[in-house]
């Protein structure tokens, strides 16, 4: 029968392993010195090596002689072959995400007990630990802690996170890292070699950027590749059994997307779609081919970082000097939370076809959120609102146009947060106008915004939540406004308040309250600093107090 590739090609011994040297050296030292740990932890990435490793550890407390190079294990003793065929008693295998119960780790520590029948030491491997229960936890914490001196644990899993500390402090960690791309490159060629395979450089380079650091899902793409019998493997019959399409495909769906060509587009994806291609993948290539028109923008000589022929990096390079950053960007992000949420719906095509006529329409993520929060005019903001803004109207008068980026020292100079000293229309040079209304300064929204961001994303990263999902709609005398793209977002904003206005204080000067709203909640919302600034006015002239109550 057959076996799989990546089954024949499983290390055997340290120096077969391929991209976790770190580890190997690690191993090879305590075994060199007889201080071999009695539990280890090995986490990482799925097809990594964890399994692999953990079988060879085993038959390096158990070998009988090491090879000519004094190394151990040889590969080849009794005891190295009993484990390598599975059939060496003193060596288990527990499958965790099947055997999980407490009743199974009972078993287990009752088994502890017998001493080794054949080798050195008894080894345990248990694969997906962090699926085990609580009470299997509990079950194994004494036996993890104080085994008997001839028992060994290792311990595997792709999700750390998800185990007790009680059991990450009983163990040594090793952490397995993602395979390099040149490290696969170059084991995947030796093997085609072997079998008398020919393969190009840029069929090896897909292959290893497919593979996305796991050695078992780059050796299972290539099984799949050599099961068709072709005796030579190029580009485009990989992509063939990738289920994608060449680069070319998705130059022209980006032109045809560029030039809101929606039909056009839409009838593209229908003849890949109907040609067998996957619907997942075709997402994911394509916003792979967005990342190579923005890293094309900066960066002269791609070929390397991009794994691609000089002549598709030109192709590439021509069409992003068409396509503006802003577009790249929208495109990104859309297509990014278009393959989220296909991971968990039954119609990804429907939703790549959505994302298809949203790009194409210019309505991605940052289009229609500056469409509906309306940077260019201050997002509902404007003449008879209170609020400065930094185009399209003046607030509350006709006050000069100030940047806060250029006015600090005015600002806290005069303490009216950025107001222009410069009179012109109907300004004193107080900064009042004739008829004795403080005049409200225009502020540069967009300057201040960014500003914010750059201040909070010091403290915290997830700022990055609000830069692309609100907008800064205005400022007057008093509070802020912002207008969000969701609820989530709302939220978020509102567990940050107390940040963003020590943050917002300390750009324009002042103390401002904030006021967040969706876009639908700001469509009828009524700014209540206008009957305040009544109020006060009212209250100056006939020196009375007043007090505004707000239903």
């Amino acid at each position: 029968m057959y076996t799989a590739l990546y089954r024949t090609q499983r290390p055997e011994i340290f120096s077969e392993v391929i991209g976790q040297d770190h580890i190997v050296k690690i191993l090879k030292n305590q075994i060199e010195t007889g201080t071999v740990s009695h539990a280890y932890l090995f986490c990482g990435t799925r097809g990594t090596g964890k399994t692999t490793t953990a079988r060879i550890l085993a038959k390096a407390v158990n070998c009988l002689e090491a090879d000519s190079d004094g190394e151990t294990p040889c590969g080849h003793c009794a005891n190295c072959m009993a484990i390598k065929e599975g059939t060496f008693m003193d060596v288990i295998e527990i499958d965790a995400a099947s055997n999980n119960g407490v009743e199974n780790i009972r078993e287990l520590r009752e088994s502890v007990k017998y001493p080794p029948a054949v080798g050195r030491k008894k080894v345990y491997i248990i694969d997906e630990v962090h699926m085990l229960s609580t009470g299997a936890y509990n079950a194994l914490l004494k036996t993890l802690e104080e085994p008997p001196e001839n028992v060994m644990f290792i311990l595997a899993t792709t999700d750390p996170q998800k185990l007790p500390q009680t059991i990450l402090s009983r163990c040594m960690r090793l952490d397995f890292k993602r395979v390099p791309e040149k490290v696969l490159i170059d084991h995947m060629g030796e093997i085609c070699r072997a079998k008398g395979i020919e393969i190009t450089e840029s069929a090896l380079r897909l292959l290893a950027a497919n593979a996305d650091g796991s050695v078992r899902d780059g050796l299972s793409i290539l099984d799949q590749c050599l099961a068709g019998g072709d005796t030579r493997l190029d580009r485009d019959t990989v992509l063939e059994f990738l289920g994608t399409v060449s680069e070319d495909f998705f130059i022209n769906l980006t032109e045809r997307v560029a030039l809101h060509d929606v039909a056009g587009s839409l009838l593209a994806v229908d003849e890949a779609l109907s040609d067998g291609k996957d619907v997942k993948q075709l997402m994911k290539d394509w916003m792979s081919h967005y990342r190579s028109l923005l890293i094309t923008k900066y960066i002269k000589n791609a070929e390397d970082m991009l794994n691609m022929s000089s002549e598709n990096i030109e192709k590439i390079r021509q069409q992003s000097n068409r396509i503006s950053l802003e577009e790249i960007n929208s495109a990104i992000l859309t297509l990014s939370k278009t393959i989220n949420d296909a991971r968990y719906s039954s119609q990804p095509r429907v939703l790549l076809e959505l994302a298809i006529v949203m790009i194409a329409d210019g309505l991605g993520i940052n289009d229609q959120f500056s469409r509906t929060g309306g940077r260019s005019t201050g997002a509902g903001a404007g003449p008879g609102t209170g609020y400065g803004v930094s185009q399209g109207g003046v607030a509350g008068g006709s006050a000069s146009k100030s940047s806060v980026a250029g006015s600090r020292s005015a600002a806290s100079g005069s303490g009216a947060g950025g107001r222009a000293h410069q009179p012109e229309g109907g300004e004193t040079s107080t900064g009042q106008t004739q008829q004795g209304t403080p005049a409200q300064p225009e502020y540069d929204l967009d300057d201040i915004w960014s500003r914010v961001f750059e201040e909070g994303e010091a403290l915290q990263g997830s700022y990055n939540l609000i830069r692309t999902g609100a907008v800064l709609a205005g400022i007057n005398d008093s509070e802020f406004k912002v207008i969000a793209q969701s609820e989530f977002i709302l939220r978020y904003i509102e567990q940050n308040r107390q940040q963003i206005c020590d943050i917002m204080e300390k750009i324009v000067g002042k103390r401002l309250k904030l006021v967040c709203k969706t876009q639908d909640q700001a469509d009828s919302y009524e700014e209540p600093h206008n009957y305040e600034q009544i109020a006060k006015e009212v209250e100056n002239k006939l020196n009375l107090g007043i007090h505004v109550k707000v239903e």
